[in-house]
């Protein structure tokens, strides 16, 4: 296989995985850990993946993923999770909604409340539910991430600490068996943080998929929500944990297989 098309692949197993090892490359491919090494390197200086010890990880951000792909991807199981999680959000109170195509979808299941505040990093949360004639919309500011309509770094963090959230409902790049709160992107982590710490009641909404990511940013633990929505329920152990730190789950109907 000539190399550029096993570095298009390598990036695609990336994708959904969101790590890489060489001894599972060379495996995969059936080729020499330095041919992979090689391909790791040639990947990094093109800035698509960052190498790692024993392999890479994304690069940080997601520009190097079309954002329309993401959004397209487990659509239904989003909506889902987005309808249980908008019922969840009383009207007449203040939601912080953040990055990622899961917050989009709870957005537009909001479209129907009435007496909201939103304030929101993502701008398609924002576009969204512009929409919504009754809801207040609030945009951090930021810097802006193009390949997604996020906004991040210290002026966003600042805003967020202007307020205090009854509701904060965040995405993630991926959960891991212990229970911690993942990204790739460095700058992301900050500003989840900031959100996390300003909010009542903390909602993570994240796909079966994420389970099966890793990412190298921490943001917090599954203790430190006040509810995890998902659409598959969890391995026994960690939903075990989850009952011992006090972690609702909630698992969309329809998926629960």
């Amino acid at each position: 296989m000539k190399s550029s098309f096993r570095q298009t692949e390598i990036l695609d197993i990336a994708r959904r995985e969101g790590k890489v090892t060489v001894e599972g490359l060379a495996a995969h491919f059936d080729v020499t850990v330095q041919t992979i090494r090689r391909d790791l390197s040639d990947l990094d200086e093109a800035r698509q993946l960052n190498r790692v010890h024993g392999g890479a990880v994304l690069a940080s951000g997601t520009s190097n993923v079309a954002y329309g792909e993401r959004r397209e991807f487990l659509a239904e199981e989003k909506a889902a999770m987005a309808r249980l999680c908008a019922a969840q959000i009383p009207n007449d109170c203040a939601v912080f909604l953040n990055i990622g195509t899961s917050t989009e979808a709870v957005a537009a299941e909001l479209l129907t409340h009435t007496g909201l505040l939103v304030v929101t990093n993502n701008m398609n949360v924002a576009h969204t539910l512009d929409r919504n004639p009754d809801c207040e919309v609030i945009v951090t500011g930021g810097t802006l991430r193009r390949g997604d309509g996020g906004l991040i770094g210290a002026m966003t963090v600042d805003a967020i600490r202007r307020f205090k959230f009854d509701y904060a409902v965040m995405g993630c790049s991926a959960l891991d068996a212990e229970g911690d709160v993942l990204d790739f992107d460095i700058q992301e982590i900050g500003v989840s943080q900031a959100i996390i710490a300003q909010a009542r009641v903390p909602v993570l909404v994240a796909d079966h998929s994420k389970f099966q990511r890793s990412a190298p940013g921490r943001i917090c633990s599954l203790a430190d929500m006040h509810t995890l929505i998902t659409d598959r329920p969890l391995a026994p152990a960690l939903a075990a944990s989850c009952r011992n730190w006090q972690t609702a789950v909630l698992v969309a109907d329809g998926f629960a297989t």
